[in-house]
């Protein structure tokens, strides 16, 4: 049976992804060979199409970081996994296939309960939501946060858990439905970027006192105004740039009220012995109990991938997307 993959021929818009027939692989040492039910799509993804990241290889490169599937075969070694059983992973690029053999030490077994779609939703926004509200800044029961983004795949995640933890979220999107949507899911108060000023909303909310935490996935446009919600000794958390990067930050900007700032990224944490299975673990426990509601909003054939970057680029997408092969 012949195997198919998405490549970006090289570094560019959405019209650099092909479809490209391949051998379905053979596992090697260590490996398992997963047959792909569902593939997320991220916007690392499109940081790594356009070159924003750099690329591991010189051209061809296949994108996507999470997806589900079903174990076809193992190579020599690998203990812990049977045929047919369903498992999910995380790990930069390679997932826009059909098929795809990958070490076993990437990979977690999904509970009965989790579907294949769910899991390849959520596996790298939800790990993401996980380790900004338990490591890189550990959101505490009374304290306040402002979250940008709030409509977004980890914003609808990071928004429940937020809420399940006592922490009092305040998000940002772009326009009233996008708004509505996150006040649904966790935040206590929404502010629409595209009508309010959110530095001078967050004065307003707080009573000037500001947030212990800022979540920016943004970047240039909501810097450094993410710096002037924090209250003294806040924190930054910065995990992306869909605006750009934020080139004009300086340490000094820090003194004004000793800030902390941290740009973590979700696969140092998945690379800790034991960090990726209980994360997931405590993720799925979320999304089992009813806490955590994750919302697939958009479906493509993984043929049509080209179209759902470009929805996503162009902000016309709320919640999760995934890819069918």
């Amino acid at each position: 049976m012949m195997a198919y993959a998405i490549v970006a021929r090289g570094k560019g818009g959405s019209d650099v992804l092909e479809q490209v027939e391949l051998e379905k692989p053979t596992p090697a040492a260590g490996e398992v060979l997963v047959r792909h039910t569902a593939i997320g799509v991220n916007f690392i993804d499109t940081y790594f199409r356009t070159g924003l990241y750099p690329w591991p290889v010189e051209k061809d490169l296949v994108l996507g970081s999470e997806a589900a599937g079903v174990v076809e075969a193992m190579g020599d070694g690998v203990s812990g996994f049977e045929v047919g059983e369903r498992v999910a992973y995380t790990i930069p690029n390679g997932a826009y296939v059909s098929h795809r053999a990958i070490e076993a030490k990437h990979l977690v077994k999904l509970p009965d309960e989790i579907s294949d779609e769910i899991a390849a939703a959520s596996m790298l926004k939800g790990l993401t939501a996980h380790y900004l509200l338990h490591r890189s800044f550990a959101a505490q029961a009374g304290q306040k946060v402002l979250f940008h983004a709030a409509a977004g795949g980890v914003g609808l995640i990071a928004g429940q858990w937020l809420a399940a933890k006592g922490v009092t979220a305040i998000g940002t999107a772009g326009g009233s439905q996008k708004c509505a949507l996150a006040a649904a899911h966790g935040y206590c108060q929404m502010i629409d970027y595209k009508s309010e000023d959110f530095v001078e909303r967050i004065k307003e909310i707080t009573e000037g006192q500001g947030v212990d935490a800022v979540y920016d996935s943004i970047g240039k446009d909501t810097y450094p105004g993410s710096l002037y919600c924090l209250k003294n000794f806040g924190s930054l958390v910065s995990f992306g740039q869909s605006s750009g990067p934020a080139l004009d930050f300086k340490m000094s900007d820090l003194a004004t009220g000793s800030y902390s700032v941290t740009r973590p990224v979700l696969f140092h944490f998945t690379a800790e012995l034991g960090y990726l299975q209980s994360a997931a673990d405590a993720l799925f426990d979320m999304i089992i109990s009813g806490e955590i509601k994750v919302n697939i909003n958009q479906k493509f054939n993984l043929a049509d991938v080209a179209e759902a970057h470009n929805r996503l680029e162009s902000r016309q997408t709320t919640g999760s997307t995934i890819l069918l092969p």
